[in-house]
């Protein structure tokens, strides 16, 4: 009997994991056209994406990958160096020499500047030599460069006749552009102006490589395919979330990079409010791309703005000074390369957020993210309700802990739901317990990298998982009105954090304000 009741479980498993799977859309043979060839994500990341789709059957056939840069080198030189860095940055190792020469069979470079309107003829010349026409005309163009490129390059595709725009239907062309997608709202709205003179919105696929996250994209699974939750999923059940990103690197050799942009634009405007979207969003009619996306935006939308009073009130910002991180000695901010000695720029911001609409009404969220904390580490922290305080608190010395949930993104991706038990024995005592459920130990270690999935559904021209101009301008707005507060502002005391700590002080003050503290990540056993 119970034989019989595990293959109706095992059968019905296998229906749902059927039916999702058609749901993907599938990848036509196409022509992956990558500028920046010669750069660093071209090596450590994209390559080796490809490269492990390749040995997991997940490449349409045939393929080709054409490297567009200004660096002379013929295909053989550049497969070799590829092969090379596959060797340092594969997430499968050994690499399989069978794999990778079909794999490298595909590969070929364009030796041209990317302002030199005739390399993009010579580029033109190349992709039309391919022998099948869907080579020739399912083109992805991947913006491997500097976001200052990404306009003068789709302007020369477009002029190229490479890059069509196209206003409805699933287009042939596409193009894939890397963060930091504009540093301010104006800015951004430029470029996604100068992007829309040669492409329509839905040939644009901005990639932020926390989407591609195995974990973070479970969040809509784990919310709306499981009822128990979803029903407790709103202002009536919980008390606050919290929402934590944390960094154990400093910022290192990035100094001059972040004296532009901070811990703001950095991880707030784009993760941890693509987190919050995804967490705090309603139900989408359906999982189409545009579905989602609707509701991702409807979201952030609905986060009550700041003025600049609140804005001192709600939200913190820090900087570490030296320290150490699992015993090793870390310089302070202001000693770290390229930074100014005076600098008051945020390595830690933490904030408290409102969302007015009907489900979270009144309900905190408290977000936080930093650079040299104890462990990196990417959490959400549900906190539900406490029950009444008229059984068991009474005759417990320690207060109870009400029942929360969390989902963990990275690392030991998984989720623990808390709850308190009856320590065993004689007497009434309660203690807290967890119940803790972890992908490796059900689904097994293989987590594919971000960028595999991302490519993938790139190919396929299915942009569920990219962020659309309205998102991006939304939060843009969002992080300026609080960047803008800060204007002129020097950092406080309570605003300093050592190398190696969870933050300012300053940021648990802003949680002991509302009688709630901070709930830190937790080292994997």
């Amino acid at each position: 009997m119970l034989g019989s009741r595990m293959n109706d479980v095992l059968q019905l498993d296998e229906l749902l994991d059927s039916r999702l799977d058609q749901g993907r859309r599938p990848v036509e043979p196409c022509t992956v056209v990558i500028f920046g060839a010669s750069g660093d994500l071209t090596a450590r990341k994209l390559i080796p994406a490809l490269y492990h789709l390749k040995l997991e059957g997940l490449m349409p056939e045939p393929f080709r990958i054409v490297g567009f840069a200004r660096r002379e080198k013929t295909d053989e030189v550049w497969r070799s160096e590829l092969r090379e860095a596959l060797g340092r940055f594969s997430r499968t190792q050994p690499v399989r020499d069978d794999v990778w020469a079909a794999f490298a069979s595909n590969i070929h470079y364009c030796h041209a500047d990317i302002a030199d309107p005739v390399g993009y003829e010579r580029l033109r010349s190349m992709v039309m030599a391919f022998p099948e026409e869907r080579l020739r005309s399912n083109l992805l163009f991947y913006l491997a460069t500097s976001p200052s490129q990404f306009s003068e390059i789709t302007a020369h595709l477009g002029q190229a006749g490479l890059l069509h725009k196209k206003e409805t239907g699933i287009t042939p062309e596409r193009i894939v552009v890397e963060k930091p997608f504009g540093h301010d709202l104006g800015s951004a709205q430029h470029l996604n102006a100068d992007l829309t003179r040669y492409a329509h919105e839905k040939q644009i696929f901005r990639i932020d490589h926390y989407l591609g996250k195995e974990t973070v994209q479970n969040i809509l699974t784990f919310r709306f395919s499981n009822g128990i939750f979803e029903r407790l999923w709103n202002r009536e059940a919980i008390d606050h979330v919290q929402i934590t990103v944390a960094e154990k690197l400093g910022v290192g050799a990035r100094g001059g990079y972040y004296e532009e942009a901070g811990a703001l634009r950095d991880m707030v405007q784009n993760h941890v409010l693509q987190v919050l979207a995804l967490v705090g969003m309603e139900p989408p009619v359906s999982l189409e791309a545009e579905s989602v996306r609707d509701e991702k935006v409807k979201l952030l939308r609905s986060i009550r703005p700041m003025s600049r009073e609140q804005v001192a009130q709600n939200v913190v910002r820090g900087q570490y000074f030296a320290g150490e991180v699992d015993g090793e000695v870390r310089p302070a901010y202001r000693s770290e390369p390229k930074v100014k000695p005076n600098s008051s720029v945020e390595t830690f911001a933490a904030m408290r957020l409102f969302i007015d609409n009907w489900r979270w009404s009144g309900v905190p969220f408290y977000l936080r993210t930093g650079k040299n904390l104890p462990l990196s580490a990417s959490e959400v922290r549900v906190q539900f309700k406490p029950a009444p305080n008229v059984l068991f608190n009474a005759s417990n010395e320690a207060r109870l802990d009400s029942n929360s949930l969390t989902l963990r993104l990275q690392p030991n991706e998984g989720m623990t739901l808390r709850f308190n038990g009856k320590v065993p024995g004689g007497g009434t005592s309660l203690r807290p317990v967890r119940m803790n459920f972890s992908y490796d130990s059900e689904f097994g270690a293989y987590t594919p990298e971000a960028y595999e999935r991302l490519l993938l559904e790139a190919m396929a021209g299915d942009a569920t998982l990219f962020i659309r101009r309205d998102e991006v301008e939304t939060a843009w707005g969002i992080v300026d009105a609080i960047r803008q507060a800060w204007v002129g502002k020097p950092l406080t005391n309570r605003e300093f954090y050592g190398a190696g700590t969870w933050g300012p002080f300053a940021a648990d003050d802003l949680l002991a304000n509302d009688g709630r503290e901070w709930r830190n990540p937790q080292r994997s056993k």
